[in-house]
Protein backbone atom coordinates (compact mmCIF):
# COMPACT_ATOMS: atom_id res chain seq x y z
CA UNK A 1 0.00 0.00 0.00
CA UNK A 2 2.99 2.23 0.50
CA UNK A 3 5.64 2.20 -1.68
CA UNK A 4 9.26 2.28 -0.14
CA UNK A 5 10.88 5.30 -0.63
CA UNK A 6 12.48 8.21 1.69
CA UNK A 7 10.40 11.45 0.66
CA UNK A 8 6.76 12.66 0.67
CA UNK A 9 6.56 13.43 -2.76
CA UNK A 10 8.08 10.18 -4.21
CA UNK A 11 5.63 8.09 -2.10
CA UNK A 12 2.39 10.51 -2.92
CA UNK A 13 2.90 9.54 -6.45
CA UNK A 14 3.75 6.15 -6.35
CA UNK A 15 1.42 5.01 -3.81
CA UNK A 16 -1.71 2.94 -5.47
CA UNK A 17 -4.60 1.26 -3.63
CA UNK A 18 -4.89 -2.51 -3.86
CA UNK A 19 -7.83 -3.87 -2.43
CA UNK A 20 -8.24 -7.27 -2.41
CA UNK A 21 -11.95 -8.20 -3.77
CA UNK A 22 -11.91 -10.59 -0.25
CA UNK A 23 -10.92 -9.11 2.95
CA UNK A 24 -11.95 -9.37 6.62
CA UNK A 25 -11.04 -6.67 9.00
CA UNK A 26 -9.78 -9.72 11.75
CA UNK A 27 -8.22 -11.44 9.15
CA UNK A 28 -5.88 -8.92 8.34
CA UNK A 29 -5.38 -7.56 12.36
CA UNK A 30 -4.86 -10.85 13.66
CA UNK A 31 -5.07 -14.37 11.83
CA UNK A 32 -2.77 -13.16 9.45
CA UNK A 33 -0.44 -12.42 12.09
CA UNK A 34 -1.03 -15.46 14.03
CA UNK A 35 -0.64 -17.72 10.88
CA UNK A 36 3.19 -16.77 10.39
CA UNK A 37 3.94 -15.54 14.12
CA UNK A 38 1.39 -17.04 16.48
CA UNK A 39 3.76 -16.89 19.40
CA UNK A 40 4.44 -12.93 19.06
CA UNK A 41 2.41 -10.90 21.58
CA UNK A 42 -0.48 -8.73 20.73
CA UNK A 43 -1.91 -7.26 23.61
CA UNK A 44 -0.13 -6.45 27.15
CA UNK A 45 -2.26 -6.55 29.90
CA UNK A 46 -2.21 -5.38 33.64
CA UNK A 47 -0.91 -7.65 36.13
CA UNK A 48 0.16 -6.56 39.24
CA UNK A 49 3.06 -3.82 38.90
CA UNK A 50 3.34 -5.03 35.17
CA UNK A 51 1.85 -6.20 32.06
CA UNK A 52 1.26 -10.21 30.93
CA UNK A 53 1.17 -10.64 27.46
CA UNK A 54 -1.58 -12.45 25.37
CA UNK A 55 -0.46 -14.13 22.04
CA UNK A 56 -1.85 -13.73 18.85
CA UNK A 57 -2.77 -17.22 18.32
CA UNK A 58 -4.69 -16.98 21.15
CA UNK A 59 -6.33 -13.54 20.59
CA UNK A 60 -7.47 -16.06 17.54
CA UNK A 61 -9.20 -18.82 19.14
CA UNK A 62 -10.52 -16.68 21.64
CA UNK A 63 -12.20 -15.03 18.83
CA UNK A 64 -13.28 -17.96 17.14
CA UNK A 65 -14.84 -19.27 19.87
CA UNK A 66 -16.86 -16.08 20.72
CA UNK A 67 -18.02 -16.42 17.09
CA UNK A 68 -19.45 -19.68 17.20
CA UNK A 69 -21.08 -18.83 20.30
CA UNK A 70 -22.69 -15.74 18.87
CA UNK A 71 -23.90 -17.42 16.00
CA UNK A 72 -25.32 -20.73 18.18
CA UNK A 73 -27.00 -17.96 20.26
CA UNK A 74 -29.00 -17.07 16.73
CA UNK A 75 -26.66 -14.19 15.91
CA UNK A 76 -26.52 -13.70 12.38
CA UNK A 77 -24.56 -12.01 9.46
CA UNK A 78 -25.23 -8.17 9.39
CA UNK A 79 -26.67 -8.13 13.46
CA UNK A 80 -25.90 -5.58 15.19
CA UNK A 81 -23.73 -6.45 18.26
CA UNK A 82 -23.10 -3.63 20.80
CA UNK A 83 -19.71 -3.55 22.48
CA UNK A 84 -19.24 -1.59 25.95
CA UNK A 85 -16.13 -2.48 27.79
CA UNK A 86 -13.35 -0.88 28.63
CA UNK A 87 -9.31 -1.72 27.56
CA UNK A 88 -9.39 -5.05 27.93
CA UNK A 89 -8.63 -8.24 26.09
CA UNK A 90 -12.61 -8.84 26.22
CA UNK A 91 -13.07 -5.88 23.90
CA UNK A 92 -10.90 -7.19 21.41
CA UNK A 93 -11.86 -10.85 21.32
CA UNK A 94 -15.15 -9.24 20.80
CA UNK A 95 -14.70 -7.35 17.54
CA UNK A 96 -12.57 -9.84 15.82
CA UNK A 97 -15.38 -12.42 16.61
CA UNK A 98 -18.18 -10.32 14.95
CA UNK A 99 -15.79 -9.30 12.13
CA UNK A 100 -15.23 -13.17 11.78
CA UNK A 101 -18.96 -13.77 11.54
CA UNK A 102 -19.69 -10.98 9.38
CA UNK A 103 -21.72 -9.36 11.91
CA UNK A 104 -21.10 -5.13 12.38
CA UNK A 105 -19.75 -4.10 15.79
CA UNK A 106 -21.39 -1.13 17.38
CA UNK A 107 -18.57 0.27 20.25
CA UNK A 108 -19.71 1.98 22.66
CA UNK A 109 -18.13 4.52 24.99
CA UNK A 110 -18.13 3.87 29.05
CA UNK A 111 -18.16 7.59 29.69
CA UNK A 112 -21.65 7.32 27.87
CA UNK A 113 -24.65 7.75 30.47
CA UNK A 114 -28.12 5.80 30.01
CA UNK A 115 -29.90 7.55 27.56
CA UNK A 116 -26.91 7.88 25.40
CA UNK A 117 -26.55 3.95 24.92
CA UNK A 118 -30.18 3.33 24.93
CA UNK A 119 -30.27 5.62 21.68
CA UNK A 120 -27.59 3.68 20.09
CA UNK A 121 -28.64 0.51 20.92
CA UNK A 122 -32.18 1.44 20.21
CA UNK A 123 -31.24 3.05 16.46
CA UNK A 124 -29.04 0.39 15.55
CA UNK A 125 -31.49 -1.96 16.07
CA UNK A 126 -28.63 -4.31 18.10
CA UNK A 127 -29.32 -8.24 18.35
CA UNK A 128 -26.71 -8.40 21.16
CA UNK A 129 -24.63 -6.78 23.95
CA UNK A 130 -21.45 -7.57 25.28
CA UNK A 131 -20.75 -5.54 28.60
CA UNK A 132 -19.46 -5.32 31.96
CA UNK A 133 -21.22 -5.10 35.46
CA UNK A 134 -20.50 -1.62 34.63
CA UNK A 135 -22.27 -1.46 31.22
CA UNK A 136 -25.20 -3.61 32.82
CA UNK A 137 -26.00 -1.05 35.11
CA UNK A 138 -26.33 1.62 32.34
CA UNK A 139 -29.12 0.70 30.18
CA UNK A 140 -32.32 1.57 31.83
CA UNK A 141 -34.42 -0.87 29.88
CA UNK A 142 -33.81 -3.98 26.96
CA UNK A 143 -34.16 -2.23 23.41
CA UNK A 144 -37.00 -5.04 21.86
CA UNK A 145 -34.44 -6.33 19.45
CA UNK A 146 -31.15 -6.78 21.89
CA UNK A 147 -31.78 -10.50 22.14
CA UNK A 148 -28.73 -11.77 23.82
CA UNK A 149 -26.43 -9.86 26.47
CA UNK A 150 -23.32 -11.27 27.66
CA UNK A 151 -21.55 -9.94 30.95
CA UNK A 152 -17.86 -10.31 31.28
CA UNK A 153 -17.85 -10.32 34.84
CA UNK A 154 -19.82 -13.63 35.14
CA UNK A 155 -23.54 -14.41 34.29
CA UNK A 156 -26.32 -12.10 36.01
CA UNK A 157 -30.67 -12.68 36.29
CA UNK A 158 -33.28 -9.73 36.58
CA UNK A 159 -36.27 -8.62 35.48
CA UNK A 160 -34.94 -7.80 32.18
CA UNK A 161 -33.67 -11.07 31.00
CA UNK A 162 -31.20 -12.84 31.85
CA UNK A 163 -26.79 -11.97 31.47
CA UNK A 164 -24.57 -15.04 29.99
CA UNK A 165 -21.49 -15.13 31.38
CA UNK A 166 -19.05 -14.25 28.68
CA UNK A 167 -16.60 -17.37 29.80
CA UNK A 168 -19.38 -19.61 30.14
CA UNK A 169 -19.80 -18.75 26.23
CA UNK A 170 -15.93 -19.16 25.20
CA UNK A 171 -15.91 -22.68 27.34
CA UNK A 172 -18.64 -24.31 25.23
CA UNK A 173 -17.40 -23.39 21.78
CA UNK A 174 -15.08 -24.65 19.16
CA UNK A 175 -11.75 -22.66 18.55
CA UNK A 176 -11.94 -23.64 15.27
CA UNK A 177 -11.54 -21.07 12.24
CA UNK A 178 -14.58 -20.03 10.55
CA UNK A 179 -15.29 -19.69 6.79
CA UNK A 180 -15.01 -16.44 6.29
CA UNK A 181 -15.84 -14.96 2.71
CA UNK A 182 -16.41 -11.34 3.40
CA UNK A 183 -15.73 -8.48 0.91
CA UNK A 184 -14.15 -5.13 1.45
CA UNK A 185 -17.66 -3.60 1.20
CA UNK A 186 -19.29 -5.84 3.27
CA UNK A 187 -20.27 -3.94 7.01
CA UNK A 188 -18.35 -4.25 9.90
CA UNK A 189 -18.23 -1.54 11.98
CA UNK A 190 -20.84 1.50 12.80
CA UNK A 191 -19.28 4.52 15.12
CA UNK A 192 -21.70 6.57 16.32
CA UNK A 193 -20.44 10.49 15.50
CA UNK A 194 -22.81 13.70 16.82
CA UNK A 195 -23.71 16.44 14.97
CA UNK A 196 -24.36 20.24 16.05
CA UNK A 197 -28.16 19.35 15.34
CA UNK A 198 -30.40 16.11 16.19
CA UNK A 199 -28.96 12.74 17.53
CA UNK A 200 -26.33 10.96 16.92
CA UNK A 201 -25.85 9.27 13.59
CA UNK A 202 -24.48 6.20 12.84
CA UNK A 203 -21.37 6.02 10.39
CA UNK A 204 -21.20 2.48 9.01
CA UNK A 205 -18.09 1.19 7.49
CA UNK A 206 -17.05 -1.57 5.58
CA UNK A 207 -14.15 -4.08 6.11
CA UNK A 208 -12.14 -1.89 3.76
CA UNK A 209 -11.87 0.88 6.41
CA UNK A 210 -8.43 -1.10 7.96
CA UNK A 211 -6.76 -1.00 4.91
CA UNK A 212 -6.12 3.32 4.69
CA UNK A 213 -5.55 3.26 8.75
CA UNK A 214 -2.73 0.83 8.65
CA UNK A 215 -1.35 2.92 5.65
CA UNK A 216 -1.73 5.98 7.94
CA UNK A 217 -0.46 4.23 10.57
CA UNK A 218 2.58 3.94 8.74
CA UNK A 219 2.76 7.33 7.33
CA UNK A 220 2.81 9.18 10.71
CA UNK A 221 4.60 6.61 12.88
CA UNK A 222 7.17 6.20 10.36
CA UNK A 223 7.84 2.51 9.59
CA UNK A 224 5.92 1.65 12.69
CA UNK A 225 6.29 -2.40 13.13
CA UNK A 226 10.18 -1.72 14.02
CA UNK A 227 11.82 -3.91 16.84
CA UNK A 228 10.43 -3.15 20.06
CA UNK A 229 7.55 -0.94 19.22
CA UNK A 230 4.60 -0.72 20.98
CA UNK A 231 1.50 1.20 21.43
CA UNK A 232 -0.72 2.43 23.52
CA UNK A 233 -3.27 4.72 23.97
CA UNK A 234 -5.01 6.67 26.46
CA UNK A 235 -8.37 7.14 24.14
CA UNK A 236 -11.35 4.63 24.45
CA UNK A 237 -11.37 1.95 22.52
CA UNK A 238 -14.58 2.55 21.19
CA UNK A 239 -13.97 5.94 19.00
CA UNK A 240 -12.55 5.94 16.06
CA UNK A 241 -9.02 7.49 17.81
CA UNK A 242 -8.78 4.38 20.13
CA UNK A 243 -9.89 1.64 17.88
CA UNK A 244 -9.09 2.95 14.30
CA UNK A 245 -6.05 5.30 14.71
CA UNK A 246 -4.17 2.52 16.97
CA UNK A 247 -5.37 -0.48 18.24
CA UNK A 248 -6.51 -2.45 14.57
CA UNK A 249 -3.68 -0.89 12.70
CA UNK A 250 -1.38 -1.42 15.10
CA UNK A 251 -2.15 -5.19 15.53
CA UNK A 252 -2.13 -5.66 11.37
CA UNK A 253 1.14 -4.51 11.51
CA UNK A 254 2.35 -7.10 14.16
CA UNK A 255 2.82 -4.17 16.77
CA UNK A 256 1.57 -5.48 20.26
CA UNK A 257 -0.89 -3.14 22.25
CA UNK A 258 -1.17 -2.36 25.81
CA UNK A 259 -4.25 -2.27 27.79
CA UNK A 260 -5.48 -0.31 30.47
CA UNK A 261 -7.93 0.34 33.13
CA UNK A 262 -11.16 2.88 32.78
CA UNK A 263 -10.38 5.64 34.27
CA UNK A 264 -9.87 9.84 34.37
CA UNK A 265 -6.96 10.85 32.35
CA UNK A 266 -3.55 11.50 34.82
CA UNK A 267 -1.02 13.40 33.26
CA UNK A 268 1.55 12.16 35.65
CA UNK A 269 0.15 8.37 35.27
CA UNK A 270 -0.25 8.40 32.15
CA UNK A 271 3.65 9.02 31.96
CA UNK A 272 4.38 6.43 34.31
CA UNK A 273 2.52 4.06 32.49
CA UNK A 274 4.99 4.88 29.29
CA UNK A 275 7.24 4.04 31.10
CA UNK A 276 6.45 0.80 33.14
CA UNK A 277 5.05 -1.14 30.04
CA UNK A 278 7.96 0.50 27.89
CA UNK A 279 5.60 2.17 25.64
CA UNK A 280 7.38 3.00 21.93
CA UNK A 281 4.72 4.74 20.14
CA UNK A 282 1.85 6.57 21.32
CA UNK A 283 -1.49 8.16 19.94
CA UNK A 284 -2.69 11.24 22.28
CA UNK A 285 -5.09 13.79 22.04
CA UNK A 286 -3.80 17.17 21.31
CA UNK A 287 -5.99 18.28 25.01
CA UNK A 288 -4.10 15.41 26.60
CA UNK A 289 -1.27 16.25 25.44
CA UNK A 290 -1.70 20.07 26.86
CA UNK A 291 -2.23 18.05 29.90
CA UNK A 292 1.05 16.71 29.91
CA UNK A 293 2.37 19.99 29.43
CA UNK A 294 1.98 21.17 33.20
CA UNK A 295 3.75 18.29 34.13
CA UNK A 296 7.74 19.23 35.05
CA UNK A 297 10.28 17.17 33.91
CA UNK A 298 8.62 14.11 32.83
CA UNK A 299 11.51 12.47 30.67
CA UNK A 300 14.31 12.73 34.04
CA UNK A 301 11.37 11.64 36.20
CA UNK A 302 9.90 8.95 34.42
CA UNK A 303 12.44 7.33 32.22
CA UNK A 304 10.38 6.59 29.57
CA UNK A 305 11.76 5.87 26.01
CA UNK A 306 9.12 7.00 23.19
CA UNK A 307 9.66 6.13 19.06
CA UNK A 308 6.70 7.93 17.63
CA UNK A 309 4.02 10.15 18.86
CA UNK A 310 0.60 10.69 16.89
CA UNK A 311 -2.06 13.03 17.70
CA UNK A 312 -5.40 13.95 16.15
CA UNK A 313 -8.87 15.32 17.04
CA UNK A 314 -8.07 18.88 17.84
CA UNK A 315 -5.47 21.49 16.28
CA UNK A 316 -2.35 20.39 18.15
CA UNK A 317 -0.87 24.12 17.35
CA UNK A 318 2.46 25.57 17.14
CA UNK A 319 3.15 25.28 21.29
CA UNK A 320 2.37 22.08 21.97
CA UNK A 321 4.65 20.82 19.13
CA UNK A 322 7.19 22.49 20.21
CA UNK A 323 6.97 21.62 23.79
CA UNK A 324 6.26 17.95 22.48
CA UNK A 325 9.83 17.63 20.44
CA UNK A 326 11.37 19.34 23.60
CA UNK A 327 9.70 16.86 26.62
CA UNK A 328 8.94 13.76 24.68
CA UNK A 329 12.29 13.55 22.47
CA UNK A 330 10.34 12.95 19.35
CA UNK A 331 8.28 14.77 17.34
CA UNK A 332 4.53 14.86 17.57
CA UNK A 333 3.37 13.76 14.28
CA UNK A 334 -0.05 15.26 13.91
CA UNK A 335 -2.80 14.01 11.62
CA UNK A 336 -6.70 14.72 10.88
CA UNK A 337 -9.69 12.85 9.97
CA UNK A 338 -13.63 12.41 11.16
CA UNK A 339 -15.79 9.29 12.24
CA UNK A 340 -16.77 9.30 8.49
CA UNK A 341 -13.61 9.57 6.39
CA UNK A 342 -10.42 9.21 8.90
CA UNK A 343 -7.01 9.78 8.63
CA UNK A 344 -6.60 12.18 5.16
CA UNK A 345 -4.18 14.68 6.63
CA UNK A 346 -1.10 14.21 8.48
CA UNK A 347 2.17 14.78 9.29
CA UNK A 348 5.61 12.82 9.13
CA UNK A 349 9.17 14.28 10.30
CA UNK A 350 11.17 11.38 8.71
CA UNK A 351 9.53 11.91 5.50
CA UNK A 352 9.81 16.34 6.01
CA UNK A 353 6.49 16.51 6.34
CA UNK A 354 6.02 18.62 9.70
CA UNK A 355 5.90 22.44 10.41
CA UNK A 356 4.53 23.92 13.74
CA UNK A 357 1.03 25.04 14.03
CA UNK A 358 0.59 23.22 10.50
CA UNK A 359 -1.80 19.45 10.98
CA UNK A 360 0.37 18.34 7.71
CA UNK A 361 -0.42 17.14 3.94
CA UNK A 362 -2.66 15.17 2.17
CA UNK A 363 -1.53 11.54 3.34
CA UNK A 364 -0.57 9.74 0.44
CA UNK A 365 -3.89 7.94 -1.63
CA UNK A 366 -5.81 11.11 -0.86
CA UNK A 367 -6.64 13.87 -2.19
CA UNK A 368 -7.74 16.58 0.00
CA UNK A 369 -8.67 20.56 -0.88
CA UNK A 370 -10.19 23.54 0.57
CA UNK A 371 -13.72 24.30 -0.76
CA UNK A 372 -15.54 27.73 -0.84
CA UNK A 373 -19.12 28.11 -0.52
CA UNK A 374 -19.92 27.43 -4.05
CA UNK A 375 -17.98 24.38 -3.68
CA UNK A 376 -14.77 25.80 -5.93
CA UNK A 377 -11.21 24.34 -4.64
CA UNK A 378 -9.99 27.61 -2.76
CA UNK A 379 -6.37 28.91 -3.87
CA UNK A 380 -3.42 28.39 -0.86
CA UNK A 381 -4.30 31.02 2.08
CA UNK A 382 -8.45 30.84 2.32
CA UNK A 383 -10.04 29.56 4.61
CA UNK A 384 -12.68 27.37 3.80
CA UNK A 385 -14.20 23.98 4.18
CA UNK A 386 -12.02 20.30 4.00
CA UNK A 387 -13.30 18.18 1.47
CA UNK A 388 -12.04 14.74 0.47
CA UNK A 389 -12.40 13.42 -3.30
CA UNK A 390 -14.54 10.40 -3.63
CA UNK A 391 -14.46 7.42 -4.18
CA UNK A 392 -11.78 7.00 -1.32
CA UNK A 393 -11.47 3.35 0.55
CA UNK A 394 -11.47 5.16 3.93
CA UNK A 395 -14.58 6.56 3.24
CA UNK A 396 -18.28 5.30 5.39
CA UNK A 397 -20.44 3.44 3.38
CA UNK A 398 -23.90 5.64 4.61
CA UNK A 399 -25.10 6.84 7.74
CA UNK A 400 -27.42 3.95 9.44
CA UNK A 401 -31.15 4.46 8.25
CA UNK A 402 -30.44 8.28 7.13
CA UNK A 403 -30.31 8.44 3.78
CA UNK A 404 -30.92 12.99 3.26
CA UNK A 405 -27.86 12.79 5.42
CA UNK A 406 -25.90 10.65 3.87
CA UNK A 407 -26.71 12.79 0.48
CA UNK A 408 -25.53 15.90 1.78
CA UNK A 409 -22.10 14.57 3.18
CA UNK A 410 -20.97 14.00 -0.39
CA UNK A 411 -21.52 16.86 -2.79
CA UNK A 412 -20.38 16.94 -6.52
CA UNK A 413 -17.47 14.08 -6.00
CA UNK A 414 -16.57 15.47 -2.96
CA UNK A 415 -17.03 14.28 1.38
CA UNK A 416 -17.77 17.81 2.50
CA UNK A 417 -16.52 17.49 6.55
CA UNK A 418 -17.75 20.49 7.97
CA UNK A 419 -14.24 21.60 9.45
CA UNK A 420 -12.39 24.59 8.18
CA UNK A 421 -9.21 24.39 7.40
CA UNK A 422 -6.53 26.92 4.90
CA UNK A 423 -3.79 25.51 2.75
CA UNK A 424 -0.24 27.55 2.85
CA UNK A 425 1.82 27.58 -0.19
CA UNK A 426 3.64 24.38 0.59
CA UNK A 427 0.25 22.52 0.78
CA UNK A 428 0.15 21.69 4.24
CA UNK A 429 -3.29 22.36 5.51
CA UNK A 430 -4.08 24.74 9.30
CA UNK A 431 -7.06 23.31 10.96
CA UNK A 432 -8.89 25.96 12.34
CA UNK A 433 -12.20 24.44 13.89
CA UNK A 434 -15.64 23.10 13.05
CA UNK A 435 -17.49 25.38 10.72
CA UNK A 436 -20.09 26.08 13.94
CA UNK A 437 -17.24 26.95 16.28
CA UNK A 438 -16.13 30.04 13.94
CA UNK A 439 -16.46 33.26 15.67
CA UNK A 440 -17.71 35.94 13.49
CA UNK A 441 -16.61 39.29 15.00
CA UNK A 442 -17.34 42.95 13.33
CA UNK A 443 -16.92 41.17 9.93
CA UNK A 444 -14.34 38.95 10.44
CA UNK A 445 -14.37 34.93 10.56
CA UNK A 446 -11.93 33.65 13.17
CA UNK A 447 -11.12 30.11 13.68
CA UNK A 448 -10.40 29.25 17.53
CA UNK A 449 -7.37 27.27 17.08
CA UNK A 450 -4.63 29.70 16.16
CA UNK A 451 -6.30 32.35 19.20
CA UNK A 452 -5.59 28.99 21.97
CA UNK A 453 -2.15 28.23 20.25
CA UNK A 454 -0.91 31.51 21.44
CA UNK A 455 -3.33 31.68 24.26
CA UNK A 456 -0.93 28.43 25.84
CA UNK A 457 2.18 30.33 25.06
CA UNK A 458 1.53 32.67 27.93
CA UNK A 459 3.28 31.21 31.05
CA UNK A 460 0.33 31.17 33.42
CA UNK A 461 -1.97 29.01 30.55
CA UNK A 462 -2.23 25.52 30.77
CA UNK A 463 -5.07 24.79 28.80
CA UNK A 464 -7.13 27.61 26.99
CA UNK A 465 -10.35 27.37 24.90
CA UNK A 466 -11.90 30.45 22.48
CA UNK A 467 -15.59 30.77 21.79
CA UNK A 468 -17.72 33.29 20.80
CA UNK A 469 -19.99 35.74 23.08
CA UNK A 470 -22.99 37.63 21.60
CA UNK A 471 -22.16 41.28 21.25
CA UNK A 472 -24.61 43.69 19.53
CA UNK A 473 -22.39 45.56 18.14
CA UNK A 474 -19.43 43.32 16.70
CA UNK A 475 -21.90 40.40 16.83
CA UNK A 476 -19.39 38.30 18.82
CA UNK A 477 -16.51 39.02 20.66
CA UNK A 478 -13.83 36.70 21.59
CA UNK A 479 -13.95 35.14 25.14
CA UNK A 480 -10.87 32.97 26.61
CA UNK A 481 -11.80 30.46 29.21
CA UNK A 482 -8.42 29.42 30.24
CA UNK A 483 -7.15 25.89 32.78
CA UNK A 484 -4.12 28.10 34.70
CA UNK A 485 -1.07 26.25 35.04
CA UNK A 486 -0.57 25.22 39.09
CA UNK A 487 0.14 27.65 41.38
CA UNK A 488 -0.97 30.84 39.39
CA UNK A 489 -3.51 33.13 41.20
CA UNK A 490 -5.97 34.90 38.66
CA UNK A 491 -6.07 38.18 38.83
CA UNK A 492 -7.18 41.17 36.91
CA UNK A 493 -3.56 41.86 36.03
CA UNK A 494 -3.12 38.50 34.60
CA UNK A 495 -6.38 38.97 32.52
CA UNK A 496 -5.09 42.24 31.21
CA UNK A 497 -1.36 40.37 30.33
CA UNK A 498 -2.98 37.61 28.67
CA UNK A 499 -5.02 39.98 26.63
CA UNK A 500 -2.21 42.04 25.38
CA UNK A 501 -0.22 38.85 24.57
CA UNK A 502 -2.49 37.38 22.14
CA UNK A 503 -3.22 41.15 20.86
CA UNK A 504 0.06 41.70 20.09
CA UNK A 505 1.14 38.28 18.20
CA UNK A 506 -2.55 38.02 16.46
CA UNK A 507 -4.61 40.67 14.85
CA UNK A 508 -6.25 43.23 17.20
CA UNK A 509 -9.26 41.83 16.12
CA UNK A 510 -8.83 38.25 17.37
CA UNK A 511 -7.39 39.05 21.34
CA UNK A 512 -10.29 38.00 23.70
CA UNK A 513 -12.03 40.84 25.22
CA UNK A 514 -13.81 38.74 28.00
CA UNK A 515 -11.73 35.98 29.89
CA UNK A 516 -12.91 33.50 32.87
CA UNK A 517 -10.52 31.59 34.77
CA UNK A 518 -11.88 27.39 35.44
CA UNK A 519 -10.61 24.68 37.42
CA UNK A 520 -11.29 22.18 33.95
CA UNK A 521 -12.87 22.37 30.72
CA UNK A 522 -15.51 20.40 29.68
CA UNK A 523 -14.66 17.32 27.20
CA UNK A 524 -15.96 15.18 25.33
CA UNK A 525 -14.79 11.15 25.77
CA UNK A 526 -12.64 11.84 22.75
CA UNK A 527 -10.92 14.45 24.64
CA UNK A 528 -12.07 16.98 22.61
CA UNK A 529 -13.22 20.67 23.86
CA UNK A 530 -16.83 20.77 24.01
CA UNK A 531 -17.57 24.48 22.91
CA UNK A 532 -20.94 24.57 22.81
CA UNK A 533 -21.56 24.39 26.54
CA UNK A 534 -18.76 27.08 26.74
CA UNK A 535 -21.04 29.45 24.76
CA UNK A 536 -24.37 28.21 25.78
Amino acid sequence: MLAHSSDYERRRRAFHWDIPSRYNMAVHACDAVAARAPDRPAVFLPAGDGFRPVSYAALAALSNRLAHALLAHGVAPGDRVGILLPQSLEVLVTHLAVYKMGAIAVPLAGAFGVDAIAYRLADSGAKALVTDDAGLAKPAARPEALALVVGVDGARGGAEGAVLAFSDLLDAASDRPLDIASGPDDPALMIYTSGTTGQPKGALHGHRVLLPHVSGVTFTHEGIGQAGDRMWTPSDWAWAGGLLNTVLPALALGVPVVAQPRGKFDPEAAFALLARAEVRNVFIPPTALKMMRTVQNPGARFGFRLRTVGSAGEALGAETFEWGREALGVPVNEFYGQTECNYVIGSSAALGVAKAGATGKAVPGHEVAVLGEDGEVLPPGRMGQIAVRTPDPVMFLRYWNRPEATADKVKDGWLITGDLARMDEEGYFHFLGRDDDVITSAGYRIGPAEIEDVLIRHPAVAIAAAVGKKDPLRTEIVKAVIVPMPGVVPTPELEADIRDFVRTRLAAYEYPREIVFVNELPLTTTGKVIRRLLRE
